[in-house]
């Protein structure tokens, strides 16, 4: 049933050349909605390359479109990062995300694709422009730099491109900290956490943006708990604050709008967290 009803609209979208453009952008966001709300990540796993495809056809069709860009450019770099385990085919599909995230930015903050917004002030530069209307694309452009960046770790210019997405985060919570349930706060939490303190991190600015990031969601975006495990309490040792965490994940109802599939996924990655607790500490 649901591949007849994933093959349904790819033939309605690739057959319905009156399709306006803001019914294609509800359909992109309809579809990123279906996939964040399951809570089998292994129907998302096959199912989901059905729901990239229909998102490359309609953006083909309207391609300045930045819903669109946007819609397929989360929906390239979650399915990216929480399913492929090949690095390389990791590498391509994070590389679609980011091409489509960077016309999106185009689109709606020209100064920001500018010669001059290569270097990292000029960059920062292009961003103070933004207003609250770009939080959207500043934080889907982060997405997808950073998804990028994982899948291509062992790339230099890959790494050197962290600043960025950095600074693109800070953008968002100086903009509005609320959005998306306060997840820029987990990207900067992971950001400032990546190192020791005594090789440059900020463990405790990392810890600040995500006890700030579990406020705003109330607590149900699960994901930002468990990387606060992962890079904060791992990183100085604190095996309580590890494990009161990651046992509040197992223990949340994973059930929550647009954060299901993430809860899910968390929850299976705080078991594993957990069961190596004893080797790591």
């Amino acid at each position: 049933m649901r591949a007849a009803a994933i093959a349904s609209l790819l033939a309605a979208a690739a057959g319905c050349a009156s399709i306006t453009s803001t019914a294609t952008s509800r359909m992109s966001q309809h579809l990123a909605t279906a996939l964040l709300d399951q809570n089998d990540p292994e129907t998302v796993r096959q199912g989901a390359p059905a729901y990239l495809l229909l998102a490359d056809s309609l953006i083909a069709d309207d391609p300045e479109n930045s819903a669109l860009l946007q819609g397929g450019a989360r929906l390239y770099v979650a399915y990216a990062s929480a399913f492929v385990s090949d690095p390389q085919r990791a590498q391509r599909l994070t590389r679609r995300a980011v091409d489509y995230a960077d016309r999106a930015l185009c689109v709606e903050l020209p100064p920001a694709c500018a010669p001059e917004a290569r270097s990292p002030d000029g960059f920062a530069a292009a961003l103070a422009q933004a207003g609250e209307a770009q939080v959207p694309v500043l934080y889907t452009w982060g997405v997808a730099r950073a998804g990028w960046v994982q899948a291509a770790s062992e790339d230099w210019n890959a790494i050197a491109e962290l600043p960025r997405v950095e600074t693109a985060m800070r953008r968002v919570v100086e903009l509005d900290e609320s959005y998306d349930r306060g997840a820029a706060h987990v990207y900067l939490g992971v950001l400032a956490t990546l190192r020791p303190a005594v090789l440059g991190g900020r463990p405790e600015e990392g810890r600040r943006h995500f006890e700030r990031a579990i406020e705003l969601s109330g607590g149900k975006n699960l994901m930002g708990q468990v990387q606060f495990a992962r890079y904060y309490a791992r990183l100085v040792f604190d095996r309580p604050l590890h494990d009161r965490l990651l046992k509040g994940v197992l223990a949340a109802d994973a059930v929550q709008p647009g954060l299901t599939l993430s809860n899910t996924l968390a929850q299976e990655q705080a078991r594993k967290l957990l069961a190596d607790a004893d080797a790591f500490f």
